[in-house]
């Protein structure tokens, strides 16, 4: 006979039961402290961690993304960790607004928050952004490096974290020649609030530079050794109070300028990069959607007129640093993972690789972001949800960086967010569970310039709506077929008026866009 199965041993335990049922709550409504630290640390034990890492200006250039040349061994193996989205993008290809975005888990024409210069508790103050929610959850909520953006007159939002940000370059040359002697250069004002009103008489920096140092000798390796430091922290912490973390670790390379320790640049054979194919902007395409020059200018030896013409010289240096700065951030990741691991936290922790946008590598004869083409659109996303995501998984699912605010809070067990800014993200766990699961069958973006361009991306399709806010003049309107390769080569508007009102008809469905 088994032993429970006595009648007098299945008495006596529903009594114990019953009598703890009764006592437990008198012990914590008579004010017994250790009982409900106890009672609170198994709750908040029982939370995932989250890690999510955002890195700067990173389009899918990406070994496990199916690109030949990168050198991603690290990003390599985390994506195929956990679940690879082919499909995502940026609801802006600008470094703050985008942040915003996936920081609210609402769209720019939601808040108004358009511009690096934005301020997030001018136009929102009472938001409650992602960090906050976890915080209010029991989350130690932290970040370093480039996690909201600082500069260009924004501070960023420290009221997001439970500790104050730990703040690095982005902007870094550790070569004199790059700086004209140790000047301050333009963008490096931009990016520390400095001389705003004057950047164009300051100097330009280096577009790139490759000196023989160590990793630590730029931000995002100090920033790696920093993420290190703190996930042991974390480790302890847990340990002692079971207070759960959610780390928000940014890098900045491969933003502008390319600086990297050398290391990184000798991966590559200069002669087998890839160079455009696709130099000429789309046929009878708005003359409102061109980019020439923009961010870029800033740097030399990059000429100063936008319609000036790179040097086959000049293209194959920037390619190269931005794939040498690939590989140094995908090192300084790597070293990251491999400390989760090694604190055996990775069975408890959420990992999420987020681009902030893409960047035009000289396709449309474009160099960086700032369009709404698919080279500054489309981002790489990763997520690993232990006990979720299968290793090696894909998704064509169509995904937005407004959707990861959801979709974490959900991984995490806490309630559907009830903020007070208006949510336009998703829950992407349903895709996160089973990969053929669907939850949107289209993305939204947008980008400001004379005009309002919205755009709606199918699996096939996009069409950019131009409307200047508050004219009653005609929209201007772009359509692209993506069937036969990820570069616009021909506006086919005019030509496909029918799938125009299609998806005119689904721009129609969102709230009228904020003011600028």
């Amino acid at each position: 006979m088994k032993r429970n199965s006595h009648p007098y041993n299945t008495t006596l335990l529903v009594f114990l039961c019953l009598s703890v049922q009764w006592v437990l709550p008198q012990f914590r409504a008579s004010g017994n402290t250790t009982s409900d630290r106890e009672h609170t640390q198994g709750v908040a034990s029982a939370k995932p961690n989250v890690l999510l890492i955002l890195v700067d200006d990173l389009k899918p250039a990406i070994g496990a993304y199916g690109d030949p040349v990168a050198r991603t061994p690290n990003l390599d193996e985390l994506i195929r960790s956990g679940m690879r989205f082919d499909h995502a993008y940026c609801n802006q290809a600008v470094c703050a607004p985008s942040r915003f975005t996936l920081m609210l888990g609402s769209h720019s024409t939601t808040t108004g928050l358009y511009g690096l210069g934005s301020q997030l508790r001018e136009l929102l103050p009472d938001a409650v952004t992602m960090p906050q929610y976890f915080a209010k959850h029991g989350y130690r909520t932290e970040s370093l490096g480039k996690v909201f953006h600082i500069g260009h007159g924004n501070l960023g939002d420290p009221e997001s974290f439970s500790v104050p940000h730990y703040h690095e370059k982005v902007i870094e040359y550790l070569d004199p020649a790059s700086t004209d002697g140790g000047q301050l250069t333009r963008e490096e004002a931009f990016f520390t609030n400095q001389q705003l009103g004057r950047i164009k008489s300051l100097p330009r920096g280096a577009a790139f530079e490759s000196p023989d140092v160590t990793d630590e000798a730029y931000a995002d390796g100090r920033v790696a050794a920093e993420a290190i430091r703190r996930l042991r922290a974390a480790k302890l912490r847990r340990e002692d109070d079971a207070t759960p973390f959610f780390m928000a670790v940014g890098f900045a390379r491969p933003h502008l300028p390319f600086s990297a320790p050398k290391k990184y640049w000798d991966l590559y054979d200069p002669n087998s990069l890839p160079m455009p194919a696709i130099e000429e902007l789309p046929l009878d395409s708005p003359r409102v959607a061109h980019k020439r020059g923009g961010e870029i200018a800033n740097y030399k030896p990059v000429p100063e007129e936008g319609s000036a013409t790179f040097s086959e010289s000049l293209k194959k240096d920037l390619i190269h640093g931005y794939y040498a700065s690939t590989s140094f951030v995908d090192a300084q990741i790597g070293k990251v993972i491999q400390e989760l691991d090694q604190l055996e936290l990775t069975d408890n922790t959420i990992v999420v690789l987020w681009g902030d946008h893409g960047f035009h590598l000289g396709d449309l004869g474009i160099w960086t972001k700032h369009t709404n083409y698919e080279q500054a659109t489309h981002i790489p996303l990763l997520i690993r949800a232990p006990g979720v995501t299968q290793p090696g998984a894909t998704t064509g699912q169509l995904a937005e960086s407004v959707d990861m605010f959801p979709t974490l809070a959900e991984l995490a067990g806490l309630p559907a967010p009830d903020v007070p800014q208006r949510l336009d993200g998703l829950s992407l766990v349903p895709v996160l569970r089973s990969a053929d699961s669907r939850v949107r069958d289209h993305a939204y973006h947008v980008y400001p310039k004379a005009k309002l361009g919205r755009a709606i991306r199918t699996d096939r399709y996009r069409l950019v709506e131009w409307q200047r806010q508050g004219s009653s003049e005609p929209a201007e309107y772009e359509l692209y077929d993506y069937s036969q390769g990820t570069v616009e080569i021909e506006n086919l508007a005019s030509k496909m008026p029918a799938k125009v009102d299609e998806l005119r008809r689904i721009l129609e469905t969102y709230p009228r866009p904020a003011a600028r």
